[in-house]
């Protein structure tokens, strides 16, 4: 049995904390925590290409959208986001939320995160077109937007 005290980064107006990734778990899964404030901006819809996403309400509640169903997580409640399936969330309510999302197999790991917080954080509005490519280069499709 190891400790794995894993990354902690800020992406936007998000935190990441990282416990597991692909290089602690053969490639089978990353594991990692989303802290996400009250009305915070959050990354657009998508689907992973390759990766299915288990995610387990910690705080506050999060509303999340999977396909053409939302629903709001809060803690200890679970919500899977299988591949190929556009989902998308957002803390629509006061207050802080966390989730954890254990994605399988481990994909994206810390190194997504860190280059999604560079364009982010690059000043000025994120240019959509590097958004986009970085996205993809980790199995991430960005999708349009669908009606609540």
């Amino acid at each position: 049995m190891a400790r794995l005290d894993g990354e902690h980064m800020r992406v936007g107006q998000l935190e990441v904390r990282f416990y597991a990734d692909r290089g602690h778990t053969d490639g089978h899964a990353d594991v990692y925590e989303v802290i996400i404030p009250a009305g915070a901006k959050v990354p657009v819809a998508h689907h992973h290409v390759d990766v299915d996403e288990v995610i387990t309400g910690l705080e506050g509640v999060v509303t999340y959208r999977v396909g053409d169903e939302t629903f709001e997580v809060r803690p200890g409640e679970v919500a899977y986001s299988p591949r190929g399936v556009p989902h998308h969330f957002a803390n629509l309510h006061s207050g802080t939320a966390r989730m954890l999302i254990t994605a399988t197999p481990g994909r994206m790991g810390p190194e997504y995160f860190r280059e999604v917080a560079e364009v982010v954080g690059a000043g000025g509005p994120p240019d959509p077109v590097k958004i986009k490519a970085v996205m993809n280069k980790y199995g991430l499709e960005p999708v349009p937007p669908t009606p609540a």
